[in-house]
């Protein structure tokens, strides 16, 4: 048994290890580009002046000025400011371009659309190859470390599902306006979770299936803990944990155009770089709860997390139970890393918990009677689990 939890603490380090290391090295071979979104407090306007005089004046370059304000040829940067409305429309217009400019600047255009494709690929590859097949334990680990070193440690900490809603949220507060790829990207996100049941979470999104991986480390191939025991949270309250902090994070952004998530971004340990003390600390923290709580990241903080919740409500493909075939054994429940498939399977509740399609509970039915499918879930019998207990 000491020899089990040396053995899970020390692989449990190394995976840490290699993830901030081989994420420094890929992030400085990619380059580096500023993740913070940069916008104007405030401007200086004056009386008649010049477009040059108010981009002095405000430290703006000129090669910036001429694509906020796009002045004609003739006069260029010679032409009046007050042409281009009055004070608080220019300080609006000024505020809101800067902030898309520098949204676009800080972007690595060649990482994206090749990490959207992986994400495509790999996805359609899991959902395919697993859609009737048990998940072994070497299997899923080995699905879990590609994802991780494909989506996380190659192609980085963005873009990210929780990304496309905190900070459509931060940049809307900060400069009033929204980026139109990040509007892009959440769309197809959410099309994600209606196709098949959050499957991005699940199994591409580079946090998420981080802390998965971590989680499984503490339990061993009979699902039993290995360091110590592993807890299931009450989703009344992680769910109103997240709520909580959704709140929060809008709050933050409209009233002070602050990023209360940056700080503690998760997601940075992909970009050890800009993880900071407070992001340090931090992602100890819910690395080191991953092993004894499921996806803590997520079912507590994570914004995409919650709209996903409820957007999962409308999945096409999801876990569903055949009571036809179930003997109400409930091994599915107690092999669920979290309440959701006692919620599924029993329907005693009203709100469903996150599933993030884990194939736990299927790969544990004694009768196949635990399916990722298109059908309807339905009820069990008034006395399905009292008559087979």
């Amino acid at each position: 048994m000491k020899d089990g939890r040396l053995q899970t603490l020390s692989l449990f380090i190394l995976i840490i290890v290699f993830v901030i290391g081989t994420s420094f090295v890929s992030n400085r071979l990619w380059g580096t580009k500023s993740e913070q979104i940069e916008t104007v407090t405030s401007l200086v306007i004056k009386d008649e002046m010049t477009l040059k005089e108010f981009g002095s004046l405000n430290r703006i370059p000129e090669p910036l000025l001429n694509q906020i304000f796009k002045p004609g040829a003739d006069a260029g940067l010679d032409s009046k400011v007050s042409a281009f409305g009055n004070d608080a429309e220019v300080s609006a217009m000024v505020k809101k371009k800067m902030a898309l400019i520098s949204e676009k600047e800080s972007k690595n255009w060649i990482k994206i659309p090749v990490k959207f494709a992986s994400w495509f690929a790999f996805l359609l590859f899991v959902f395919i190859f697993l859609k009737r097949r048990k998940l072994s334990q070497p299997l899923r680990k080995g699905l879990h470390i590609a994802a991780i070193i494909v989506f996380g440690v190659i192609l980085g900490s963005d873009p990210a599902p929780m990304g496309t809603v905190k900070d459509a949220i931060v940049l809307y507060g900060k400069a009033g306006t929204i980026f139109p790829p990040r509007m892009i990207a959440l769309t197809v996100f959410l099309v994600m979770v209606i196709i098949a049941n959050k499957y991005i979470c699940g199994w591409g999104c580079q946090a998420g299936v981080l802390q998965d991986f971590i989680f499984r480390l503490n339990r061993s191939d009979k699902l039993r803990p290995v360091i110590w025991r592993q807890f299931k949270l009450p989703f009344v309250f992680t769910n109103s944990v997240r709520v909580v902090f959704f709140i929060m994070i809008i709050a933050c952004a409209i009233v002070w155009g602050y990023d209360i998530v940056d700080p503690i971004d998760f997601f940075k340990v992909y970009n050890p770089v800009h993880l900071g003390m407070a992001g340090g600390i931090s992602a100890a923290i819910v690395l080191g709860a991953g092993l004894f709580v499921y996806r803590p990241w997520c079912h507590l903080l994570c914004p995409f997390g919650l709209v996903g919740w409820v957007v999962e409500k409308l999945s096409i493909v999801k876990i569903n139970v055949d009571y036809s075939t179930c003997i109400a054994c409930k091994k599915c429940a107690a092999a669920c890393p979290s309440t959701v498939m006692s919620a599924i399977l029993l329907r005693d509740r009203k709100v469903i918990p996150d599933c993030f399609s884990c194939y736990t509970c299927r790969d544990v039915c004694p009768t196949g009677s635990i399916r990722f499918s298109a059908d309807k879930r339905i009820l069990p019998a008034e006395n399905h689990f009292k008559n087979k207990q």
